[in-house]
């Protein structure tokens, strides 16, 4: 997985809207910055509102120094490949931009459709680290920040020797002076308002990347960690960039069943059928839930009070569909409407499914985490079955359908995934009183 598909850049902005893209923490940033950079269409610009080492500059193709914010004007075309673009040296150290600078620079790369890349702050190569008070210096242009913590650190002292400014992480952590880094305390930095989500503008998307899951020990740490970010990151990446491999992105993923069909074939509504006690419809929303899908939507059409009624005491998001005469398109574009803007993909629930486990769904979410699969749906013995998750990049072909079709009309357009699984009863569809019958002799 290529960090511009981690971080959602390609393809779902385009070569002529490139944002400005800052990095903040600790533990990797440096090199994530221009490990970007190389995959982003050249010529691209590296820049830094902070302090640069020296040996930082062999990592571009071009160095260009700016005198003074009158310089900037003079900058001539981009050449090809990537650009690092700072102040004067002094001592080991390149001077950063001041914020006219910085501007002027980001003006300039709107121009001409180039990618800015923003350094915001120093961590003295330590894995993790707490801001000061003058720092980041992200500006306010910027529309993605991403935060680097290094996972090395874990059970280590917290000390200058593991932490650029540990005062202040213990100020934060609630950890003394060297004691144990611990995953928690990591997460109260990373999170905390003075830590790692400081100078954040208030429109940016925030990335946690959680860099150095070097060992199979580190990659089940980062998981830990990541799941204490996720309410604060939207997205968060575990990487190892030493490895050059991206191991996992995580991001809410959301349950959206589809309940509003008439079942006109079955005779009754199939929603409401009892399974181990429970209607169909309430089964397949406790499963969602049971699994981590959030938010679930619960798309009503049909027979919306009487499943609305089956539902009571569940945390799930009820949307009513009252086109759902026109198909089932509706009903799908009906639940992605009613997603956060964050969610990074869907999975798609019908109700007469009761042999969907939390386990399937819980599988399906972190396979796509790994690969970032546009779809990616069940095998069962050489079929596709249900359910099916969509990743965000398939939503805008989703939204797009039109009449009596799912998501089965957009497979040509993506590339779609499958995940292994042994379970016979994901093949059975309940369109008769058979079709039930058989279902209830197999049993739960």
């Amino acid at each position: 997985m290529l960090l511009t598909n981690a971080l959602r850049l390609i393809p779902n902005i385009g070569p002529s809207s490139w944002p400005a893209i800052a990095f903040s923490g600790s533990g990797g940033k440096t090199t994530a910055m221009f490990a970007l950079a190389r995959q982003l269409p050249p010529p691209a610009i590296v820049t830094a509102t902070t302090h640069l080492h020296i040996q930082q500059a062999r990592l571009a193709d071009h160095h260009q120094i700016i005198v003074d914010s009158e310089s900037l004007l003079n900058l001539d075309s981009a050449p090809d490949g990537l650009l690092l673009v700072t102040g004067p040296l002094e001592g080991e150290r390149l001077q950063g931009l001041d914020a006219v600078q910085v501007s002027r620079l980001y003006a300039y790369c709107q121009k001409n459709n180039l990618p800015l890349l923003i350094e915001a702050d120093g961590s003295r190569q330590r894995p993790l680290k707490a801001p000061a008070a003058h720092e980041p210096v992200i500006p306010e242009f910027v529309a993605l920040v991403i935060v680097v913590a290094g996972l090395s650190a874990t059970g280590k002292p917290l000390s200058e020797a593991w932490v650029h400014r540990p005062e202040i992480f213990a100020q934060l952590s609630g950890l003394a002076s060297g004691a144990t880094i611990s995953v928690e305390a990591m997460a109260k930095v990373l999170t905390h308002p003075a830590g790692g989500l400081k100078g954040i503008p208030k429109d940016a998307r925030r990335v946690a990347m959680l860099n150095q899951a070097d060992t199979p020990t580190l990659q089940v740490i980062a998981r830990r960690l990541a799941e204490a970010a996720l309410p604060a990151f939207p997205s968060v990446v575990i990487a190892s960039l030493q490895q050059n491999h991206l191991y996992a992105v995580l991001e809410p993923t959301a349950g959206i069943l589809l309940a509003a069909g008439e079942a006109r074939r079955f005779g009754c509504p199939k929603q409401l059928l009892e399974w181990n006690g429970k209607p169909l419809v309430r089964h397949a929303a406790e499963t969602a839930l049971a699994a981590g899908l959030a938010p679930v939507v619960v798309v009503t059409g049909a027979y919306g009070e009487q499943v609305t009624a089956a539902l009571q005491g569940l945390p799930v998001q009820i949307v009513s569909n009252p086109d759902w005469q026109s198909g089932q398109s509706t009903s799908i574009q009906a639940g992605l409407r009613a997603l956060p803007s964050q969610t990074g993909a869907a999975v798609f629930l019908l109700a007469d499914q009761p042999g969907v486990t939390p386990e399937l769904l819980r599988s399906l979410m972190e396979h796509h985490s790994r690969e970032l699969n546009p779809i990616l749906a069940p095998l069962v013995d050489g079929q596709r079955v249900n359910p099916v998750l969509f990743d965000r990049i398939t939503f805008p072909d989703l939204l797009a359908l039109r009449g009596d079709v799912g998501g089965r009309a957009i497979f040509d357009k993506h590339r779609l995934a499958y995940l292994p699984w042994h379970d016979q009863r994901l093949t059975l569809d309940i369109d008769t009183s058979e079709d039930w019958q058989r279902l209830q002799e197999i049993g739960p």
